[in-house]
C-alpha cells in the first residue's frame, strides 16, 4: 500500500472514528491487555533494532530512549488505561442564544487526522496511538528507521487490538518506509492529512516546520535552562539540577543550561561539580565559571544553544535574574525554565518575561510532561503560540464545530 492510500483509508476510518465513541473505550482496553500478551515479540523485534543501531555507534542516551524492556512496556500499558479514564473531550462545549432566536452549540470534534513523525522513543507510537483514538482521530505514524521493527510490531498490536473493537484497523496505521522522500510526501498530504506533529530533535522539526504544506504543530527541542539565583537554598538547587540534567539526559524537559548569579557562583560551582562527577557529567563553563572551576571546559557560544540529549552540561554565571532571563529567550527553545529563589520578586520577574511554554519556580524542568500534568500520555509538548501550547493532551487534538439550530430564521 503506497502513502497516499494509507492516507485515504485513515481519512474513511476517520468517520467511522467519528461515531464510534461506545467502541473506542473497548479498542483500548484491548491494546492495553494485547501490550502484555504480545510483549516477547515487541521485546524481540525491540532487539533487531537495538543491535543495529549499537554497531551504527548510537549513543548510551539514545539507545536507552529505544529500549524496550518488560518493565516498560508494563508501563506503557498502564498508560493506555489512563488514557481510557480520562473524560471524553468530543461534543463538549457551550450553548448560547442569539437575540434573533438562533441556538448556537460550539462542540468539540476530533481533528480526522492527524500525522506524526517521530524519532527514537517507540513509547511515542502507543502514546500517539491511543491519544488519537480517545480523541476520535485517526493517526499516520512516521517513526525513525532506527525503531521500525519495534514501532511496526506496535501497530500489529494495536491493529488487532482494533479489530477485535469492530473498528477499522487502518484508524492506526505506521509507515514501513522511513525514507526521507516518505516523510517529504507525508508533509504534503493536503486534504488527507489534517494536522501534523513533529517530535524529536531540532533538525528533524525544524525540517517539517520548513517544509510541510499541510498544518503542523510545532513540538519543541528542549534547550531547558535552570536558574540558581542568589537567595536559593543551595542544597535545593543543587538536587534540582541533579534531577532536571541527569535523571534521563535524553528526553526533551532535561535540562542542558545552568545559570548562576554570580553571588552565588563562589559556594554553588564547587558543590555542583562534585555532584556532577559522581554522575559523569561533563560540565562546560564560561569565562567567569572557569575562574571558579578551572578544571572543566570552555563553554563556546554554540555550547548555550545545544540539545545536548547526554550526560553534559553548559555553565553561565549572570549579573542577576534580567540577565538570566536575556540568555533564556536568546537561547532557549520556549520549552521548559526553572528558577531557584527564595525571592518571591525575583520568582514573579522571571516567570511574568520568560517566554517558554513551562516556566518553574523551585521544582525539576522534568515535570513537563502530560502525564505529570495530568492529562495521561501527551501527543508532544509544543512551544508555539497558536492552539495548543505546553503538554499537548486531549483537548489538543480536537477542533470545534458550530451547531446552530433555528426555526426558519433568515438574515435581512
Amino acid at each position: 500500500m503506497n502513502l497516499r492510500e494509507m492516507c485515504l483509508k485513515a481519512k474513511s476510518a476517520s468517520f467511522t472514528l467519528a461515531s464510534s465513541q461506545s467502541r473506542i473505550g473497548d479498542a483500548l482496553e484491548n491494546i492495553s491487555k494485547k501490550l502484555i500478551s504480545g510483549a516477547d515479540m515487541i521485546i524481540s523485534e525491540n532487539k533487531k533494532d537495538l543491535e543495529r543501531s549499537k554497531s551504527n555507534g548510537m549513543s548510551d542516551s539514545m539507545l536507552d530512549r529505544l529500549t524496550l524492556d518488560m518493565p516498560r512496556i508494563e508501563a506503557i500499558s498502564k498508560a493506555v488505561l489512563k488514557v481510557k479514564a480520562l473524560p471524553d473531550v468530543l461534543g463538549k462545549g457551550t450553548v448560547f442564544t442569539r437575540p434573533n432566536g438562533l441556538i448556537i452549540k460550539k462542540v468539540s470534534v476530533p481533528m480526522g487526522v492527524v500525522g506524526i513523525i517521530y524519532e527514537a522513543r517507540p513509547n511515542v507510537t502507543v502514546d500517539a496511538a491511543v491519544l488519537c483514538l480517545k480523541s476520535g482521530n485517526a493517526a499516520v505514524l512516521r517513526g525513525g528507521s532506527e525503531a521500525i521493527n519495534t514501532n511496526l510490531a506496535l501497530c500489529e498490536v494495536i491493529q488487532d487490538a482494533l479489530e477485535e473493537a469492530n473498528l477499522p484497523r487502518e484508524c492506526v496505521q505506521v509507515l514501513s518506509d522511513t525514507s526521507r522522500e516518505t516523510a517529504g510526501d507525508l508533509m504534503r498530504m493536503n486534504g488527507l492529512i489534517d494536522v501534523l506533529i513533529p517530535r524529536g530533535g531540532k533538525g528533524l522539526i525544524q525540517s517539517v516546520v520548513q517544509n510541510a504544506t499541510v498544518p503542523v504543530i510545532e513540538t519543541g527541542a528542549g534547550n531547558c535552562s535552570v536558574f540558581v539565583d542568589e537567595s536559593a537554598n543551595l542544597n535545593t538547587a543543587l538536587e534540582i539540577i541533579d534531577n532536571a540534567k541527569n535523571q534521563r539526559p535524553s528526553v526533551c524537559n532535561a535540562a542542558e543550561n545552568l545559570l548562576v548569579h554570580e553571588k552565588a557562583a563562589k559556594d554553588f560551582l564547587p558543590m555542583l561539580k562534585n555532584r556532577m562527577d559522581e554522575k559523569h557529567t561533563e560540565l562546560r563553563g564560561c569565562e567567569k565559571t572557569l575562574q571558579i572551576l578551572p578544571d572543566i571546559k570552555k563553554a563556546t557560544e554554540d555550547d548555550f544553544y545545544t540539545e545536548y540529549n547526554d550526560y553534559i552540561l553548559a555553565v553561565k554565571v549572570v549579573r542577576d535574574v534580567a540577565e538570566a532571563v536575556e540568555h533564556i529567550n536568546v537561547h532557549g527553545t520556549r520549552h521548559s525554565e526553572a528558577i531557584v529563589t527564595e525571592s518571591m520578586e525575583n520568582a514573579d520577574y522571571f516567570t511574568a518575561n520568560v517566554d517558554a511554554a513551562a516556566v518553574y519556580v523551585n521544582a525539576s524542568t522534568r515535570f513537563t510532561d502530560g502525564e505529570e500534568f495530568g492529562f495521561g500520555a501527551e501527543i508532544g509538548i509544543s512551544t508555539q503560540k497558536l492552539h495548543a501550547r505546553g503538554p499537548m493532551g486531549l483537548e489538543a487534538l480536537t477542533t470545534v464545530k458550530y451547531i446552530i439550530q433555528g426555526n426558519g430564521q433568515v438574515r435581512s
